[in-house]
């Protein structure tokens, strides 16, 4: 492992220091080391991780972290393995991902001791490395000319060419700030209060490895690498996926193996498929794990078409390097619907016909800057309810009789139970593939676009990002009749399947089968190969029909079958029908 951390070192800062590095780096992981509690690392079929703010749901007068705990263990034990408390770190802007301290958590959520009480769970925290709040005590020190801070920052002097600079915003890539010496130019990829860290001063690198060191100490089971592609910048390059970035993420990743090798980076990045899994680097040296970006398009795209090859064709390609590494699969985040990681699988013309959809539903786009100077769409800034099912063509409740939650009600009404049940399948999707799932908050509970923060904020990404009273989602999740309750419901039922069989381990294998065209078809199987899943999903609103090992299977609109067997006994790869599995929105 010395080699190793002695190698990259040497590649990104030169021969020269890579010695006096290395030293710097093992006194570091030596202090660390006997701080950090070991815990269970290996993945398994029971750890799906919930996303949340930590101010998720709030009752007034009670810390939100406090009031977050009290709720996972009232709804979540049982259902969810581990949750990824969005940055809890004091913040100045983007919703916490512009963070004042990496070492203290936000007063107004809590302190340490609130995340420690939550350990009953895995972990997941952010770390928001490639910037940092302008408040911040770095950024301060830097404008009040610290030498030890000079080089914190990327500062660009003169008018270099950079127009080839990949990044997903159509902000001033430049910020001028007046300091003692002069005005600086500093280099801010996202907005003009998030500056970009300067890895190509050491010092920076070391800093950062303190920071999530001290998160394996206080508890971190994952740590999250946002917007890493972007990490490195050389003038003159795209400043996106750069040798140099995945080097950095070899250096934590070897460093965490020495000191918390239970701690599984995972890296963020929402780029089309084929740049993201190069993440996972040989399989051993980078990213445990990868958010399978290119899932929640071509899902909604299949629910859209009602039409699932597409979806099929892209998940055979679904197979992480090595038995340490898998895929972080989810369908909705505090961020938009990103297109980028469709392109190459999707035309132009399909893109924008979810981008045409997505409008219609309700929701909102947001672009980007090319190299060329146009914009392109990012990201479709929508619930991923409404996202499946237009709010508009809701039938209106009625104490009269209604029909059959499958009964079709014509080309513009729709039943709740309906837009439920194509919600579900879609998530049942996700559920069912090989990884390990991620649900947003606001997808497991049954939320719907919230368009009043968009007014409040004036920001797209609010439409998804709603805060909830404790009390009134409560109430909400003890009536029958409410979206909330039918939501959660089928969805715990789904999870609770899904975590008492091996087949779905994270570290298993699958199989897509093309059975039909409107039906996502998947066979799961354990990593020891002594437990099969056969998991069928219906993308349309028709019933269909097709045969399975001599039987015939007929599943209604967006309906979710999943059948269980055990190999030994099958022949052939056979399934002998077994419908013991769940069946979900019937």
């Amino acid at each position: 492992m010395t080699d190793i951390l002695s190698n990259l070192l040497a590649f990104l800062y030169g021969e020269n220091i890579s010695t006096r590095l290395l030293e710097r780096t093992q006194n570091l992981l030596n202090e660390y080391r006997p701080r950090i509690k070991p815990r269970a690392g290996a993945l398994t079929e029971r750890d799906s991780i919930l996303i949340a703010y930590g101010d998720q749901v709030q009752t007034p007068g009670e810390k939100p972290l406090q009031t977050l705990k009290k709720f996972c263990d009232a709804y979540l034990i049982g259902i969810v393995g581990g949750i990824h408390i969005l940055p809890f770190y004091p913040w100045t802007s983007d919703d916490g991902f512009s963070v004042v301290d990496y070492r203290k958590v936000d007063p107004a959520l809590g302190d340490w001791d609130d995340i420690s009480s939550m350990r009953n769970l895995r972990l997941m925290f952010d770390g928001v490395i490639n910037h940092i709040s302008t408040q911040s005590d770095w950024f301060q020190k830097f404008l009040r000319d610290d030498p030890h801070y000079k080089n914190y920052f990327i500062t660009v002097e003169g008018d270099p060419d950079l127009s080839q600079v990949v990044r997903p915003r159509t902000l001033p890539l430049l910020t001028s700030f007046q300091t003692p010496s002069g005005e600086k130019k500093v280099w801010a990829t996202f907005s003009a209060d998030q500056v970009d860290l300067n890895f190509k001063n050491p010092e920076v690198l070391l800093e950062i490895l303190d920071v999530l060191l001290l998160y394996a100490e206080r508890g971190a089971d994952f740590i999250r690498l946002d917007a890493i592609a972007y990490l490195w910048k050389e003038i003159g390059a795209n400043c996106i996926h750069l040798p140099q970035t995945h080097a950095v993420i070899q250096f934590l990743r070897a460093a965490l193996n020495e000191t918390a090798p239970h701690v599984q980076l995972i890296t963020e990045t929402n780029v089309p498929h084929t740049d993201n899994i190069s993440y996972f680097g040989d399989g051993y040296n980078e990213a445990q794990l990868v958010y399978n970006f290119a899932l929640p398009p071509l899902t909604l795209h299949a629910f859209h078409t009602g039409n699932a090859r597409i979806l099929s064709e892209w998940a055979q390609t679904l197979t992480p390097p090595s038995d340490k590494t898998t895929f972080f699969n989810f369908l909705a985040s505090h961020d938009g619907i990103g297109l980028n990681p469709a392109r190459g699988i999707l035309s132009d013309a399909e893109i924008d016909f979810l981008v045409n959809k997505a409008l219609e539903h309700g929701g909102l786009i947001s672009y980007k800057h090319n190299a060329d100077g146009t914009q392109s769409p990012y990201e479709m800034n929508i619930n991923y309810f409404d996202a499946l099912s237009n709010p508009s063509l809701l039938q209106p409740p009625s104490p009269a009789a209604v029909p059959s939650p499958r009964t079709a009600m014509g080309a513009n009404v729709e039943t709740l139970d309906l837009q439920v049940s194509r919600f579900i399948a879609a998530q049942a999707i996700m559920l069912s593939i090989v990884g390990a799932p991620g649900i947003y908050f606001h997808s497991l509970f049954g939320s719907r676009g919230w368009t009043e923060g968009v007014k409040q904020t004036g920001r797209n990404r609010a439409i998804n990002r709603e805060k909830l009273r404790y009390d009134e989602l409560q109430s909400q999740l003890a009536d029958e009749t409410s979206l909330r309750f039918k939501v959660f419901n089928q969805y715990s039922r789904l999870l609770k399947t899904r975590s008492a069989s091996p087949a779905f381990h994270p570290h298993g294998t699958q199989i897509i089968h093309d059975l039909h065209p409107a039906v996502f078809a998947v066979e799961r199987i354990s990593p020891h190969e002594q437990t099969r899943m056969l998991c069928l999903h219906n993308v349309s609103r028709k019933t269909v029909s097709f045969p399975v090992n001599e039987r015939l299977i007929t599943l209604e609109p967006y309906q979710t079958l999943w059948l269980n067997n055990q190999i030994r006994h099958c022949e052939g790869g056979a399934f002998p029908p077994d419908p013991c599995a769940a069946r979900k929105g019937r």
